[in-house]
Order: structure tokens, then sequence, then C-alpha cells
């Protein structure tokens, strides 16, 4: 769609070389950013351009993409979030992952819409953005340091006050090039899926601060932003579970979600867990903020009470002070690894934190290994000594560490599941749960959650791509619905595919603007003075996963990957969703989706697929290259 309207939206890129020290600005074209907007969108587009098939993750020629978009800093709850986009250590394709907190809006006020990083260091550095500009200092001193440790030193180094700068870094795990790390901001926020912090770390790239400057953030219409915004907020507010988020944050989900059968149990061995009811009471959210002392904190923006600082108060982790965990925090460290103290779960949870890993993989890797040790699979020897027994955290709190430094066993654990499996090899490959593309499933027992699972395994960024819940009135698809019809899900999967990355090209929290395409369409025309509608909004978000194909499909990522491992596959054989297997329903399931999203059988989008969506470039490479 064309426009003529003037907008006062422009995307202001900085561009860090590491290998030549070199720091540049650059202006991104309009009409590049009506395709595009910032965030999620934009960072793939970069990253398809810029980075050559075949080029390793590790590679010095990777890009590293943080950036904000649209509505970042503006009045928009959750409007201080950023993406972080590079080509994943865990796929060796596309990553894509979101952060809240403050360093988009911090970005903003600094003179900065986003960055992209490239080259390598020859010795550990930090940038620090501040007034326009950005230098790269070297960071030797903060080498092995944690995450929390890297930001209170940084901040101390700087003489950066309480809210004066946003710090986002990595820990051991991004330093040893750990294939799940993720990168840390804010003090408890995370980009955490598919090893953006082991991409940062093989550029020797600690940490990157922004100092919050005094750059105005340029709104074409204040009053209709405003409006638009408060339209937002009250629909998100009649959305039972984003609104139970705000008031109450995820981390009792583990209690919640018990008798639906989400929680995943001991590596999907059972549907059931059997916990002592008084210890599971202990789970509830309100139990755990009266118990451990919780104080709230917030993002950008944001007048929700999701997020507080907490501290154990008894116990051997008695002392520790650390952002209360989120729902896949609690998940991954209670039921999925035999933990039934609430107290142990936070202290597991703020360790993954501490060293830069991402908790679903952790906590997938962890309950792998126990499994295996269960079933001897694994012994005492081949595992440093350690006995790793369901529950046992003293055994869990050794290995996290050893993973984050590459240390004897830890070394084989930090490529994650799917290679550690493959390595181990027989029997206890069968165990793994992770797609084959090689990334693992948020901390759910996706069993019960088709939708879910299905969208997992097809993502081409590591993680979910399309929005279920508030998508589904939108494009009038049913709700609630059958999540064990296998033609209704992979329609649903198809039809609402890219509405996540459209928000997430804004960049907002996705509990404060809940996918509402719609009204964050007319957000965005608010600030740049476009005319955007939801046809256009949803055709941005297909555009960018359109490209991700393309990107995975150069790499040799194709449909044959497009599955669930035999354990994340597998029927379960007692709980809430005992009988029911989606492994059956798959190769129908993938017909009706690759043809919903105008792509052949091989998953290789169709040239008029992709001449639709202005990617008649993308369109010849794809199929040039296959010599059709």
């Amino acid at each position: 769609m064309e426009t003529t309207m003037k907008t006062d939206y422009q995307y202001r890129l900085l561009r860090i070389d590491l290998t030549k020290r070199l720091i540049a600005s650059e202006v991104i074209d309009d009409a590049l950013l009506r395709q595009y907007l910032g965030g999620a969108s934009l960072g793939i587009k970069l990253l398809y351009d810029e980075v050559p098939p075949g080029t390793e993750w590790s590679d010095p020629a990777n890009r590293l993409f943080i950036g904000s978009g649209p509505l970042g800093g503006t009045r928009v709850e959750g409007s201080g979030a950023i993406s972080v986009v590079t080509k994943g250590a865990l796929t060796n394709g596309v990553a894509s992952s979101q952060a809240n907190g403050f360093f988009g809006r911090y970005l903003k006020t600094a003179g900065f819409d986003g960055l992209i990083v490239h080259g390598a260091s020859d010795k550990e550095v930090y940038l620090h953005i501040h007034d326009g500009t950005a230098e790269l200092k070297g960071a030797r001193h903060l080498a092995g340091k944690d995450t929390y440790a890297t930001e209170a030193a940084i901040k101390k180094e700087l003489q950066q006050g309480k809210g004066a700068a946003s710090i986002l870094s990595i820990g051991p795990a991004g330093e040893n090039l750990v294939r799940f790390a993720l990168t840390f901001n804010d003090t408890g926020h995370v980009a955490s899926h598919n090893g953006v912090g082991a991409v940062m770390g093989s550029k020797k790239l600690k940490a990157i601060v922004v100092s919050r400057g005094k750059a105005p953030i340029p709104v074409r219409d204040k009053d209709l932003l405003l409006d638009v915004a408060g339209q937002i907020k009250e629909r998100v507010k009649g959305i039972p579970i984003y609104d139970y988020f705000s008031k109450a944050g995820t981390v009792g989900g583990v209690y919640d979600s018990r008798g639906p059968g989400i929680i995943p149990i001991k590596n999907y061995t059972t549907g059931i867990w059997n916990i002592d009811q008084k210890k599971f009471d202990e789970y509830q959210g309100s139990r755990i903020r009266e118990s451990f002392k919780a104080r709230p904190t917030s993002c950008w923006g944001c007048s929700s009470r999701h997020c507080h600082m907490v501290e154990i108060s008894e116990g051997k982790y008695a002392g520790r002070v650390m952002e209360e965990p989120e729902y896949e925090g609690m998940a991954s460290w209670s039921s999925l690894v035999g933990i039934t103290d609430v107290g142990t779960s936070i202290a597991l949870a703020n360790e993954v934190d501490l060293l830069g890993m991402d908790t679903n993989e952790s906590g997938w890797v962890i309950a792998w290994v126990m499994e295996c040790y269960e079933k001897g699979l694994l012994g005492k020897d081949d595992l440093d000594g350690v006995e790793m027994k369901w529950g046992d955290d003293d055994a869990i709190m050794v290995m996290l560490n050893k993973i984050a430094r590459r240390e004897g066993f830890g070394n084989v654990l930090a490529d994650g599941v799917m290679r550690a499996s493959q390595k181990v090899g027989k029997e206890a490959a069968k165990l793994a749960i992770h797609t084959l593309k090689g990334n693992t499933p948020r901390s759910h027992d996706h069993r019960v959650m088709w939708f879910e699972l299905f969208d997992t395994c097809v993502s081409n960024l590591g993680t979910l791509e399309s929005g279920s819940g508030p998508p589904f009135k939108l494009l009038g698809l049913p709700f609630p619905y059958d999540t064990y019809d296998p033609e209704l899900v992979s329609t649903m999967v198809a039809k609402t595919k890219g509405t996540m990355v459209f928000e997430d090209s804004m960049v907002t929290c996705r509990f404060k603007t809940g996918t509402q395409v719609d009204l964050l369409s007319q957000a965005v025309n608010a600030v740049t003075g476009w005319d955007m509608d939801l046809q256009e909004a949803i055709q941005v978000g297909r555009r960018a996963i359109n490209i991700a194909r393309a990107f995975n499909l150069r790499n040799g990522i194709g449909a044959e990957l497009d599955r669930p491992s035999m354990r994340y596959g597998s029927t379960p054989l007692d709980g809430v969703a005992a009988g029911r297997g989606i492994a059956q329903h798959f190769d129908k399931m993938l017909h009706i989706y690759y043809n919903l999203m105008g792509w052949d059988e091989q998953g290789r989008p169709l040239p008029q697929t992709l001449g639709d969506l202005s990617l008649d470039q993308v369109a010849s490479h794809l199929w040039d290259a296959a010599g059709t």
C-alpha cells in the first residue's frame, strides 16, 4: 500500500564492526521501513540481506541485531522492549527473541532505534551508547562474572545511578558459547531463545550499556496515540489470562497449570505430578509473594504488578535476592526435574539467570540426564561423579555450573539436549525432548497443547510465531476450540502465522498489548502518519516469516525438520491427554499448513506467495537456486 503522507518516523541504526572497531550510524530507507517497521521484522530482513548462506552462527560474519520499533518508548504500555535477532546457535537458522525492561526506551532516548553488530573482537569488550554516540571499552575485568555482578560492576565503573542506564549482558554461559546462552538486561529480563547470548559471546561482546538520554521520540498524533493506547489497555483487561498476569504475574503458573495438565513432569514420563498437597499449595502465586518478601518492580511505561523482586528467607538458599521467576522458570525447576520445595525452585531459576542460560533448554537438558541416570543409560562415572537423581538440587546446581563453564560432561550438555542425546546415542536419544531443528519447547507439556506443539515444530525462529487467543477473534477463528483436532489446529496455526512477529516488530510486551493487531496498526499510524490497516499489518508479519523460511532453506533447514523428536511427539500414557497422540496426524497437518501458507510440499514459499509479499528477490534466490 502506497501513501503520500509525510512520516515523522525514522529508524536510526547504529552499526558496530567489532573486528575493525568501527562504529557508524545510518537511517533505514522509508520504503523498507514501511514493509518491516522495526524490531523482529527488520532484524530478520537485515539478517537475510547480510549473512550469506553457509555462515555458521559463531562466524564473525554473523549479525547480531538488537532493536526497538515504531512504538518503542511511547505511551503504549510495555514499549521499552527489544527484539534480538541473529543466526541462532541451537538451530543454525534464524533466531528472534524478545526482552522487556528499559533497554528499548533508553536506546531511543540515546538517539538510536536499533543496533547491529558484526565481526568479532580479539578481546573482551563492552559497548557504551550515550548522547547520540557510542564507544567500545575493555571488558577483561568482567570476564567470568555472572549477569547480576556484570551489571553492578559496569554501573559502578560508569557512575550510573539508579535509572540512569540499561545494561544488556551475557553471563559465563555466553562467554563459553553454551548454545542456549541468553542475553540479560535490567536485572531479570531475558532474550532467551535459540542461543542469542552464545552469538554475543562469540563476538567477545560482554555487555551493551545504554545511558538514558534526552532525545525526543517523535509521534505524529499524540492525542490519537494516547487514545489507542487506552483502547489497547482496556481490551487487554478484558482478556482474563492477561488481566491475571498483570496483577499476579506468572510465578504461580505451576499451581494454576497442574489441573489442566500443562506442566511438564519428569521429562514427559508421566502426566501426573504426585506432590504432597501442603508443598503444592506453597506454589500459589499469592503464597510465594507473601513468603518471599516480594516487592514490585516494573518495566518502562507499565502499570501492572507483574514483576517483583523476592528474597529467600530460610533454608540453605536464605538471603538470595532476585527477580521473581516467570512460570517457565518455576516449571523447569519443579515438576520437570522432581523438585517439590518452592524455595529451591526459585533458587535454581535464579542460578540459571546468573549463569546466563535459557531456563527452558536448561530444564529439558537436566531432566533428560536425570531420566538417563535413572534408567542406567548414564552412570556416575559418565557424569563426573555427580549422581543425577530426580529432585537432587545439589546435583542440579553442580551440573548447571559445569554446563555454563563447559567442564567435564557439562561440555556435552552445553550443546543442548538434541546434540547431547545424539552424542550419547542408543536409547538415550529416544528420551530427548526437542524439535528436529534442535531447539526445545517452552516448559509446558505440549502434548495437551497441540497448537503450541505444532507451531514450535514448524517455527523458523526457534520459538512460537503464531498468536493464539486474541488473533483468533480478529480473524474469525473459533475460540475456544478442540485442541486435539489436527485439521483445525494446523489451520489455526497457519491463519495466525506472523501475528506475534508483527507485535514483536513494534516492539511491545505481549502481556500489555495482547497481540491486538488491529489496534497496534492504529498505534503505528498515530506515530508515523501512515494509514496501515489490519491486512497490511498481518502482511508485515507474514513477510518476515517467509523471509525467515527462505533464510533457513538456504541454510539446509528444510521440511524434514518441521517435526518433533520421538518423546516430544509421544502419546501420553496417563494424565489429561492420555491416549491422545499427535504423531500419527503430523503428515496431514503439515500438508494443510504448507498449503495455507502458500508453500509447496517441501515447505518452500511459492514464487506467487513471495511476489504477493513484495519478495521477488527472495523468490529468485530460492527458486533459481533450485533450478526451477
